[in-house]
């Protein structure tokens, strides 16, 4: 054997080492494994956005975020849509209106009962209510009336106000809307009356009622007077209505310490914009609704820099500026956060209420359901996004807690300004929707837009789809409106800013929106110029948009077109 040469073997490769090896080997493998995954994981977090709400189907929201309408206009990045852009118009709920055949004849009067008839006008006077029905059913003929108020005395003895329920009769939006007016009225020689003039939208100030619901006396209506056992939430909003939107007043110490309640604290959520904030909203309300607690809710709000006229975020604002509060309070259980702690402050000691505590988003509501403590807070931290809202009903809690859509509304206050520019537009107009801005001067997104929403251009789209002379009403962020004027050689154009008077200095929307202000007067801010602006739009009999009509750009930019927009 002295010729074989024996090779050195490394003394871990010896047989006895074997097993030991193979789990070394295996050990150091998972531990790479393992190292690798934390590193992975690590980038993820890091990185991580959860879905953008502004993009999500609307199919995965709820089903009232749903709409066939190709309308980009209404889906404008700076106006969320509310309840009303997803009520259906139930045509059924409008068919009964008063035609003028409907009201009574003026009953004749000899010529002996007509003597002294040239004083001043008796407004409870039998034969003037259906007389003023009459010529207001004449007067005005594209609107249906549903509801007349007796007529009360004007400020003299030749006026009597009178107030009314109507809708436009080509109306697209699942509403109502009040007018209360000033005729003066004399009386002719043979006794009947005539009417020498009608005041404009909401000069009949006497006839608008001091107390909701009240139909006593000489606010008694003509019209139909069944009982209403509609849920608050799926009564019609009454656009005109006295706004009632003042904070409840807890009834007793026992009806508070009895309850149970949810509040939301801190967040990423404050100075968003208005559809992050309500995405954010809803959520906290969807599961307070789940969990059967009353939601404590702050009413205060910080205004997004994008639109405020100083282009920085604002403080100091009030839901109610924007949202009606009355119909949110009337169809869910809500407490405002300010009289909520009073209230527990007062009682906590002496009623042993308990407090449930949870960090964030992390325990779903599901989780919650057995917590019997008397208030449920969630406190979320200062890292974005994590400490957004709306990330409680992410994931398994998406198809369990449903956002109730239906419980907010737009500021009714606001609406009321649409309904008077509408009004003073005889509910007879048809409107444009022209995007220019921003979006214009972007050629690499929308190379088509700027030319397209020229003047020439825009006379062009329109000339099959508006008939030269019609009142139109141009709904742009140009700022310009000296823009369109050559529009005027075919139509009598329109533009909100037109109609400043009604959230000027002296006007309805001034003195109320002050009275909630504690006494302050508030701007007229970018977000409630384009929620106006969007609304009148919709009001057009017909209305032709930036996206699909004027130009084949896509809405959000190049390459983003799809199917249903």
């Amino acid at each position: 054997m002295g010729g074989y040469s024996r090779l050195p073997r490394p003394g871990g490769f010896r047989p006895q080492n074997l097993g030991q090896n193979a789990i070394s080997v295996v050990g150091n493998f998972c531990f790479t494994f393992f190292v690798f995954g934390v590193v992975i994981f690590t980038i993820i977090a890091a990185t991580y956005q959860p879905e953008d709400p502004l993009f999500r189907p609307y199919t995965k929201i709820t089903s009232f975020f749903t709409s066939t309408s190709k309308a980009t206009f209404r889906s404008d990045e700076s106006v969320p849509k509310t309840a009303e852009d997803f009520t259906p118009l139930n045509q059924t709920a409008f068919a009964t209106f008063i035609n003028v055949t409907d009201v009574s004849a003026p009953t004749t009067t000899s010529e002996a009962d007509c003597s002294g008839s040239s004083g001043a006008i008796d407004c409870t006077d039998p034969d003037v209510f259906p007389f003023m029905m009459r010529v207001a059913i004449e007067r005005f003929t594209n609107i249906h009336f549903y509801k007349f108020g007796k007529p009360v005395q004007g400020p003299n003895g030749s006026s009597c106000d009178m107030a009314w329920r109507f809708r436009p009769k080509d109306g697209k939006r699942a509403a109502f809307y009040k007018d209360y007016r000033r005729f003066v009225i004399s009386r002719l020689s043979d006794c009947s009356y005539s009417v020498d003039g009608i005041g404009e939208y909401h000069s009949g100030l006497n006839a608008r009622k001091k107390k909701k619901f009240e139909k006593q006396g000489s606010e008694a209506e003509f019209g139909p007077q069944s009982e209403d056992l509609t849920p608050p939430e799926e009564k019609l909003p009454v656009v005109g209505d006295i706004v009632n939107d003042t904070i409840p007043t807890v009834e007793s110490e026992s009806k508070f310490s009895t309850g149970k309640y949810l509040i939301y604290s801190g967040g990423g959520d404050r100075c968003k914009n208005m559809k992050h904030f309500l995405w954010s909203f809803l959520c906290s309300l969807g599961e307070a609704r789940y969990l059967n607690r009353t939601l404590v809710m702050d009413l205060s709000m910080c205004l997004s820099s994008m639109y405020t006229s100083s282009h920085q975020d604002e403080e100091g604002k009030d839901f109610r500026f924007y949202f009606d509060f009355e119909h949110l309070k009337d169809s869910a259980s809500v407490m405002e956060q300010g009289q909520f702690w009073t209230e527990w402050g007062k009682w906590q000691k002496l009623d042993s209420l308990s407090l449930h505590l949870e960090e964030g988003f992390r325990v779903t509501p599901m989780q919650l359901v057995d917590v019997t403590d008397t208030l449920i807070m969630r406190k979320f931290g200062s890292v974005e996004p994590d400490n957004y809202w709306y990330r409680v009903c992410e994931g398994e809690t998406e198809s369990v807690v449903q956002r109730p859509w239906q419980l907010v509304r737009k500021s009714r206050r606001l609406l009321e300004i649409v309904s008077a520019i509408s009004t003073k537009l005889n509910w007879d107009f048809d409107s444009v929707h022209v995007v220019r801005g921003e979006k214009a001067s972007n050629t690499e997104l929308w190379p088509n837009l700027a030319r397209d929403t020229m003047p020439e251009a825009i006379i062009s789209a329109l000339r099959y789809k508006v008939d030269e002379g019609r009142n139109l009403y141009i709904a742009s962020d140009e700022p310009d409106t000296s823009f369109f004027d050559p529009l005027k050689e075919k139509y009598i154009i329109h533009f909100l800013d037109d109609y400043n008077g009604l959230w000027g200095e002296g006007s309805e929307w001034y003195n109320e929106m002050k009275a909630l202000n504690n006494g302050s007067p508030i701007e007229f801010d970018g977000y409630m110029r384009v929620a106006v602006d969007t609304e009148v739009f919709l009001r057009g009999k017909k209305q032709v948009e930036t996206f699909n009509d004027l130009t084949k750009d896509c809405r959000d930019g190049i390459n983003t077109c799809t199917a249903s927009s």
